[in-house]
């Protein structure tokens, strides 16, 4: 039915129509049939809206089955999805809006009034987290019979804007080839089949929650636990009906609390996989002891999709990301070569996950998007003699202190192993004599923790260059959405401990 249009002729080929695609908490199931049917519908309202192939449809909208019919729909309409976090202020969807310049926008009606003045004479609708709003009622006066636009490998299905921690966000524009073969290639990776039900509860305007967790469970021909976030407590009650949960770190260590995790609910669940931000060694560990089961750590970027993974058959090296996945290549460059295993540099990959550049910045993909389709990614890391890829940090987050090289990773994995730390998070900051000081900002389980303890148990593990020249303690890291600390917001909070 839409065979003309390439990702949504992936997506669907696995549905059959009378299946349960999500069950919801407190809502009736929805069938693949279902989930289709109202995508269509959300077709033709947007191409009644004047969406044209290419148009950017901007969604800034909660979690619900609705939203992920609108997806399907802007891609089935000929349009490229423009999902924008919830959490964006008013400021910041006046860039987004700017820059991209969609046809439609769609927003919480709570925002309404909000985001119509910001709109550039785009159409603007309304759908709330419970389905509601004026998109829907306009979507259910059509037929839900659309004949979907004509859209090839190479077009563009999204653009992802990234977080903007170094400028001014940049637009990731993603074809419909890189988001279908990174989807079917982690379906078969991680060994999904129509059996499979996932558990999700990541928020969906981000590449793990929408092109990873929906569209896996697509290809597949699964079905999913479809939550508005996450609740422990609901994890916790789908796992014995679930055999997957996608996570980010926060995830599990909260659910580390939860008296309900134990061998016998993780009983049915074959795969715990975590991306979007480090996954700590103890995290690893205390999940393995408490459940029996190993989770698996993956890599990816909004620019890249997913391109490692540990493997679903073998070992789940705990620290690691595993290996490129297949059709992906990965390589460590260090000034213009690559550099030999167990050395850092910057990691590079090539392959058909990568995007198509930035919109409207032919100069800075020039800048991270070679010609020859290798992208630099911007993190560094290192291979291991087995193959097995390591990220140490951000290049950006490396600090340069007396005219030494030094990785916040190696740091925080001393502190972190420090009795009565919960995390920590290493920064450089500026320093008169030094350039930039080394500050590790600590967040502690014990409060009897003091300065001088962290200090003296690093003396001895690192050189003395590498030692913190000023301990912070915080009740928390600050992070995004998705669980990344914000080192960025760190640095401008102590931005003058130096200042003489």
């Amino acid at each position: 039915m839409y065979a003309n249009n390439h990702l949504l002729s992936q997506l669907s080929a696995a549905a059959p129509v009378g299946k349960t695609f999500a069950t919801r908490p407190g809502l009736p199931d929805v069938t693949y049939g279902d989930l289709f049917a109202g995508a269509e519908r959300m077709a033709a309202t947007l191409a009644r809206l004047g969406v044209a192939p290419g148009d950017r449809v901007a969604v800034q909208v909660s979690k619900s089955i609705e939203a992920i019919q609108l997806y399907l729909g802007t891609v089935m309409a000929g349009g490229v999805f423009l999902p924008l976090n919830t959490a964006y202020t008013g400021a910041e969807l006046t860039y987004f809006f700017g820059d991209a310049t969609p046809t439609v926008i769609v927003c919480d009606p709570a925002r309404l009034d909000e985001i119509t003045p910001l709109s550039g004479g785009a159409s603007v609708l309304t759908l709330a987290g419970d389905g509601s709003g004026t998109l829907t009622e306009e979507s259910n006066a059509q037929l839900s019979v659309f004949n979907s636009v004509s859209r090839s490998p190479d077009d563009l299905a999204a653009i992802l804007y990234t977080s903007g921690t170094t400028g001014r966000s940049k637009g990731a524009m993603l074809s419909h080839n890189n988001l279908s073969s990174n989807s079917a290639t982690l379906r078969d990776y991680w060994k999904f089949t129509p059996d499979d039900v996932l558990i999700h509860a990541l928020p969906i305007f981000h590449t793990h929650g929408l092109f990873v967790a929906t569209n896996v469970a697509l290809l597949a021909g699964a079905s999913v636990h479809f939550l508005p976030g996450f609740d422990a407590d609901a994890i916790i009650k789908a796992m014995p009906t679930s055999t997957s949960l996608m996570g980010v770190p926060t995830f599990y260590t909260r659910l580390l609390d939860h008296p309900g995790l134990t061998p016998e609910a993780t009983q049915s669940m074959r795969l715990f996989i975590s991306g979007s931000a480090p996954l700590l060694v103890e995290t690893h560990e205390r999940w393995e002891a408490k459940t029996g089961h190993r989770i698996l750590e993956r890599y990816g970027m909004t620019e890249t999709n997913m391109s490692t993974s540990n493997p679903y058959n073998g070992e789940r090296c705990a620290g690691t990301v595993g290996f490129p996945l297949p059709s992906i290549e990965l390589r460590i460059m260090q000034d213009g070569k690559e550099v030999p295993n167990g050395e850092i540099g910057v990691l590079e990959v090539r392959g058909p996950n990568v995007f198509q550049g930035y919109w409207k910045m032919p100069e800075k993909t020039a800048e991270e998007l070679r010609a020859d389709g290798w992208f630099i990614t911007g993190d560094q890391g290192l291979i291991d003699d087995r193959g097995y890829v390591t990220i140490v940090g951000r290049e950006k987050d490396m600090v340069i202190t007396g005219g030494f090289n030094v990785y916040p990773k190696e740091i925080e994995s001393l502190i972190d192993d420090i009795s009565g730390v919960k995390e920590s998070a290493v920064i450089g900051l500026p320093h008169p004599d030094f350039g930039e000081g080394i500050v590790a900002v600590i967040v502690r389980d014990d409060e009897a923790l003091i300065e001088d303890h962290i200090a003296f148990s690093l003396e001895g593990q690192v050189a003395r260059f590498k030692q913190p020249k000023a301990i912070k303690f915080l009740p928390e890291l600050p992070r995004n959405t998705m669980g990344k600390v914000q080192k960025k917001a760190l640095r401008e909070q102590f931005k003058d401990l130096f200042a003489s």
